[in-house]
Formats: structure tokens, C-alpha cells, sequence
């Protein structure tokens, strides 16, 4: 067996991923009631030693609705009309995961508000202020 290279520095041992073939609701015919072309592609996040530590961690938080609560992502492909199709869907949609979640998110840079865009809130603020004190209802 191999390994799929699906970002720079990490590659997932084909022995990490499970596939199994089911029927399939997609296009296909009659074809689609005689033959399993769904794919239901299967990699534990949680316990793979292909992934870092901080990718497996952005991968568990970005990939949260398909992880099962061992860890165990599933990734099902069913619209093409046969099995190499799917499975080469599927395989792809993992791998564009784990390139999603290799990406470091880009740290924050704190800014100030301009002392124009400061004013004009306040000016805003003032206007809105006036406005609602015309508006009340003085009951003498």
C-alpha cells in the first residue's frame, strides 16, 4: 500500500483510511439498484500518526459534523456512476480537509479606530440622542 500526499509535509498511509462500497442514491439508472458505487470513506483523526498535532486539532474543529465522538472521520461520495469515481472523490475531499486544516490561521493584528471614524460615531450618537429626547412624551 501507499500514501496519499494531500499537503506539503504530510502524507496519509492508505492503511489509515477504510472504504467501503454502498448503494447508492446518485445518478445511475437501474444501474444504481444492482450496484454499490457510494463510497463511504473512513480516517481516524484522533489516533493518526500522519497528522501534527495542530492540524489534527484544526481538522477536528473545521471537519466537526462529519467526526464521529471516537474521532473517526466519514466522508461518503455517491455522485458519480462508479466506484473508482467516487473513491477518487472521496479521497479528494479528504485530502482538500487536511490542506484546509494544515493552513495556520493568520494571526490578528489589533488596530485603532481613526480619530475621523471616532468622531463620526460619536456625531452619529449625538443626532440618534436628540432625536429620541424630541420624540418623549412629557405628561405635565
Amino acid at each position: 500500500m501507499g500514501e496519499i500526499r494531500v499537503a506539503p509535509g504530510i502524507a496519509i498511509d492508505e492503511s489509515e483510511i477504510s472504504e467501503e462500497f454502498v448503494r447508492s442514491s446518485g445518478p445511475g439508472g437501474q444501474n444504481v439498484n444492482k450496484v454499490s458505487t457510494a463510497v463511504q470513506l473512513r480516517f481516524d483523526v484522533a489516533h493518526s500518526p500522519s497528522l501534527p498535532d495542530d492540524v489534527r486539532h484544526r481538522l477536528l474543529n473545521l471537519a466537526a459534523g462529519q467526526i464521529s465522538t471516537d474521532g473517526v472521520l466519514q466522508i461518503t461520495a455517491q455522485e458519480h456512476r462508479t466506484q473508482s469515481a467516487n473513491r477518487r472523490a472521496a479521497r479528494e475531499r479528504l485530502a482538500a480537509l487536511v490542506r484546509q486544516a494544515a493552513q495556520r490561521p493568520r494571526r490578528r493584528r489589533r488596530t485603532r479606530p481613526t480619530r475621523s471614524s471616532v468622531e463620526r460615531r460619536l456625531d452619529r450618537k449625538r443626532r440618534r440622542s436628540e432625536t429620541k429626547r424630541r420624540r418623549a412624551w412629557r405628561g405635565d
